[in-house]
């Protein structure tokens, strides 16, 4: 069963008219389409599973070729958001770090961290406008079965998306610095309890019932044994670490700093 590489013009975006009323998500549209980013589906007259799919995409999601592999030719919009930022990531620190061969464990959480908080903006953005979306849906229910089993109650996980959808910007950037904090602890832990006393540390953040919902021993196993030691990639990466923890508004920065005009 081959595979076809394909352009975001060849695919059907579903569910995009519940992201009408966000207007950065036009604009990472366009990154991809600018970019000519290329998607993978399978051949005309096969079939792919999504579990081979999603195999696939956890297996290989930063590889030169891309990692973006569809079950058909059709899209949800909140994928084409998510990969639009990891694409810009990937972009930004080849401009701050040309010489680097291949990404650093570090620059791999950095951009994964930010298309992932993404997600839980845009739930926070859609719960207020478009609570009925297929994206709500699924992301709601896919999130409330993690936040079930760290033991968060229904009216807790409520209480915590309502808080989200009252200040979606606020949830993203607490959850992108989160998620790249608990992945770079996690990087240099060699055993389980030491694991264990890392994400412990992390006890009291508001989204920690949230954390087992991102695979993040995708992420570290992947960084083990892909990430590249580079010092000056490392030292950009940090820089834009802060330059977001010190912003008013992280994903303003981001639209500011990484999109093209609207």
């Amino acid at each position: 069963m081959p595979l076809l590489r394909v352009l975001l013009d060849d695919l059907t975006i579903t569910d995009e008219a519940s992201f009408s009323h966000v207007a950065i998500y036009t604009r990472l549209k366009r990154v991809l389409h600018d970019a000519k980013y290329p998607f993978h589906v399978a051949a005309p007259g096969t079939q792919l599973s999504w579990d081979r799919a999603t195999l696939l995409n956890l297996t290989f999601w930063s590889s030169d070729e891309g990692a973006d592999v569809l079950c058909e030719d059709s899209i949800p919009a909140d994928v084409v958001a998510h990969v639009a930022w990891h694409h810009l990531a990937t972009a930004q620190l080849a401009r701050l770090v040309p010489e680097a061969k291949a990404a650093s464990a570090d620059a791999l959480f950095f951009g994964e961290a930010i298309a992932s908080a993404f997600d839980l903006y845009l739930v926070g953005r859609l719960l207020r406008n478009v609570p009925d979306s297929d994206f709500i849906a699924t992301q709601v229910s896919i999130m409330g079965e993690a936040a079930e089993q760290a033991g968060l109650s229904e009216s807790q996980l409520e209480t915590l998306l309502e808080a989200v959808a009252l200040d979606p910007e606020r949830a993203f950037e607490d959850l992108r610095s989160l998620l790249f904090d608990v992945s770079c602890a996690l990087l240099g832990c060699r055993s389980a309890p030491q694991a264990q006393l890392a994400l412990e540390s992390f006890s009291g953040h508001r989204f920690e019932a949230l954390l087992h919902h991102y695979q993040l021993s995708n992420w570290v196993l992947y960084a083990r044994a892909y990430g590249a030691a580079d010092a000056a990639q490392e030292r950009a990466v940090l820089e834009l670490d802060k330059a977001l923890r010190a912003a008013p508004a992280a994903l303003d920065w981001l639209a500011e700093h990484w999109l093209p005009a609207s």
